[in-house]
């Protein structure tokens, strides 16, 4: 039963009163200032001004080999963290924005583009805000098995876009042992692999 001293907050959509959006760049992608009106918990009106990244919404997928216990990761350059300290090459699964497609049709392309691999049927699993407190992303988590015979390219990526990708098979374990060691360190890849660890690959002697 509702407590008539401490009522539910409205709902978000009328706590906040959008005051003024001013665009910073438009370049790679948007970069707005947006000043707003937001009702506290404490039911006071507070002025807030925020910076909102919109890069579109992605997908990005772990292909797994349950019987060979092993998955396909990919290796490139990442300026952001560069500039942040990460001196090597970001290892990650193949991910890529959607730019208005569907997300299984755009991690289909974006597997084959960068790792070579065809899909045959891959399955979403979760989605997330990757960082809510300045991105508008929202990213779509796919798994799929693959086979060696799935390989139908060499990868690499689009080089008019910049991108120089080297693809590898790595053993489930191996690669759950490179998060604690520090060589990946990518969000999206740490949570696919922490997913397969969960639900893909039984350990080693279990029945």
């Amino acid at each position: 039963m509702p407590d008539p001293k401490h009522p539910d907050p409205p709902p978000v959509s009328e706590r906040v009163r959008v005051r003024e959006v001013k665009l910073l760049s438009d370049h790679w992608s948007t970069l707005r200032t947006t000043t707003f009106d937001y009702l506290r918990s404490d039911g006071r009106w507070q002025t807030q001004q925020r910076e909102t990244y919109d890069r579109g919404n992605g997908a990005a997928i772990l292909l797994y080999h349950p019987g060979r216990r092993s998955v396909v990761l990919t290796r490139q350059f990442r300026y952001p963290a560069f500039v942040n300290g990460l001196r090597k090459l970001s290892i990650e699964v193949p991910a890529g924005a959607l730019d208005g497609a569907a997300p299984e049709d755009c991690i289909r392309d974006e597997a084959e583009q960068e790792a070579g691999y065809r899909v045959r049927a891959p399955r979403q699993v979760m989605e997330a805000y990757m960082s809510p407190g300045s991105v508008t992303e929202r990213l779509h988590f796919f798994v799929a098995e693959y086979e060696p015979a799935d390989r139908v390219g060499l990868g690499g990526g689009l080089q008019g876009e910049g991108e120089d990708i080297e693809t590898f098979e790595v053993d489930i374990d191996q690669a759950l042992k490179m998060i604690w060691s520090g060589d990946i360190c990518d969000g999206k890849t740490i949570m696919l692999l922490q997913y397969a660890a969960l639900n893909l690959f039984p350990p080693i002697g279990s029945d």
